[in-house]
């Protein structure tokens, strides 16, 4: 999706557990059509937890027959981002020359390394019924010696994603390791991603392993160290502590994070680097038309003029 600032997301009570660091409250941002998201980061007091610097929280929106998401080409350097959608369905095309239907549950890793430029639109068949969409989309930052690679698409669908059940849970591994599966996906740089459902008054873990991790509440109410928190929020943990989480009503959340880059980004609309000029040259790149273009598409989002 595209990307422009706006006022940070809001503070959450401190108060919790030793280990809980930051409770960020996001910000809802309408992108236009009545088309809102749920902005967690960037945040003021936290650019990003691991690789994760950007995540959005989309819907749920009812789309009526006829109507849909119109997301037009637009470009991205510097970072990989990940769709996932628990409702609906959307396709992606990107300069790549990759088409590809997202559909809940599957896992869709767009790496723009030295640049790509992507749509994101409403099927055909769904846009004719109508449909409700419902998901996240999250940008991860490259390591700085991975910053230009050559940008790649992944798209795993929901059956080829290892999961995990036990009385009262179910996990989805979408990147990286946890509860002792691994996902399919390549990483440049170590991270994890896990869609986790637990049903009311049972307990699941998060596991110290990570460097960097947190918790994103997507519905549900969930307890930690007798402190609880409503969805949606997300919740950033200091490194070491080994956390419980006990849901008090069924909970649906994203564990996620890994290891901390060597240090902080700059952002600008869709582009993401380590370097100011690299950015200004990605911002020339598109003015002037040099990125390459999305099959099939006939307009685009201009370069914003602040």
């Amino acid at each position: 999706m595209s990307w422009l600032p706006s006022n940070d997301p809001a503070l959450g009570d401190p108060k919790s557990c030793d280990a809980l660091e930051l409770v960020i409250v996001p910000r809802v941002r309408d992108l236009g059509d009545g088309f809102a998201v749920r902005r967690a980061l960037p945040h003021g007091r936290r650019q990003m937890v691991g690789p994760f610097i950007f995540f959005d929280h989309f819907g749920p929106i009812q789309f009526v027959s006829g109507k849909g998401m119109d997301v037009r080409p637009h470009p991205h350097i510097g970072l990989a981002t990940v769709t996932y959608l628990f409702d609906g369905s959307i396709m992606h095309r990107d300069s790549e020359g990759h088409i590809q239907e997202i559909q809940p549950g599957a896992m869709n890793l767009m790496t723009a390394g030295s640049g790509i430029a992507h749509s994101e639109r409403t099927p055909d068949a769904q846009r004719a019924r109508g449909q409700t969409m419902l998901g996240l989309q999250s940008w991860i930052a490259l390591p700085k010696g991975k910053e230009e690679i050559a940008p790649t698409f992944q798209h795993y669908g929901a059956d080829s994603l290892p999961t995990v059940q036990d009385k009262g849970l179910r996990a989805r591994i979408i990147a990286g390791s946890s509860f002792g599966a691994t996902s399919p996906v390549e990483m440049v740089s170590p991270w994890f991603y896990v869609e986790v459902a637990l049903e009311a008054g049972m307990s699941v873990p998060l596991d110290a392993d990570h460097e960097e991790r947190a918790i994103y509440l997507v519905d549900g109410e969930v307890e930690i160290a007798g402190d609880r928190h409503e969805a949606p929020q997300l919740l950033v943990f200091r490194p070491g502590d080994r956390i419980t989480v006990r849901a008090t009503q069924p909970a649906r959340m994203m564990f996620l994070g890994g290891d901390a880059l060597e240090g902080p980004r700059h952002i600008w609309w869709n582009f993401v680097s380590s370097s100011k000029e690299r950015i200004e040259q990605a911002k020339e790149d598109w003015k002037t038309g040099r990125f390459a273009p999305v099959p099939n598409e006939h307009e685009f989002i201009p370069l914003p003029e602040n």
